[in-house]
């Protein structure tokens, strides 16, 4: 009854936005069709991740260092979020789940990232329960976490999560919402070592 209370709290809690990265990119370009690679040099890891990624929120995407395109692009996924200013409150969930291992050693996955401005709006005392409810928290996390690198072409439809749960994705081209809450995707096709992830502007609920 607690994790079925906590979960409706978080549902009533989430109309997420992102208004704070809703500046257009430069960087951002219609996404290559092919599936991503598991594999890249050091020479295509710095050219081709900030042409392929799209969506409004990549411009606040550090330009260089290990949270820039290239610099994610050679750590796994887990890792590579953890440079990614952007991403620090998912980071800090992962940690607390005991899911950092799990993601950064799976062989191909695809990631949808919430921002800190979704979590921001969790209410505090809230974030705080699912924080401390490892049960609960994993399950959150893990229904974030699809098997496969999913490209801009393959990511409308139904796909099954870690969680064992559904994620319908819906729109083409360089618009698509995640799940039933309709999460938008901010900046997507985002390469790291192992995963290929979308950063949305709402947590998705199992």
């Amino acid at each position: 009854m607690k994790t079925r209370t906590t979960l409706v709290a978080l549902a009533l809690a989430l109309p997420l936005g992102l208004a704070a990265c809703s500046t257009s990119t430069e960087a951002a370009s219609t996404p290559p069709s092919a599936t991503a690679t598991g594999s890249m040099t050091s020479s295509d890891a710095m050219a081709a991740p900030a042409s392929q990624v799209f969506g409004e929120a990549c411009s606040a995407v550090p330009k260089d260092g290990k949270g820039s395109f290239s610099g994610m692009a050679t750590d796994p996924v887990a890792t590579a979020a953890s440079n990614n200013p952007l991403l620090s409150t998912l980071v800090t969930a992962v940690k607390q789940a005991g899911l950092v291992d799990t993601l950064n050693s799976a062989p191909e996955v695809t990631v949808f990232a919430p921002t800190n401005d979704a979590f921001a709006k969790i209410p505090a005392d809230t974030l705080k329960k699912v924080l401390a409810d490892k049960p609960t928290l994993t399950k959150i996390l893990t229904n974030h976490v699809v098997a496969g690198k999913i490209a801009p072409d393959q990511l409308a439809g139904t796909h099954k999560t870690l969680a064992g749960t559904e994620l319908t994705v819906e729109g083409s081209g360089q618009m698509f919402t995640v799940g039933k809450e309709k999460a938008k995707v901010l900046c997507g096709n985002v390469p790291t070592a192992n995963a290929t992830v979308y950063i949305v502007d709402t947590v998705l609920l199992p």
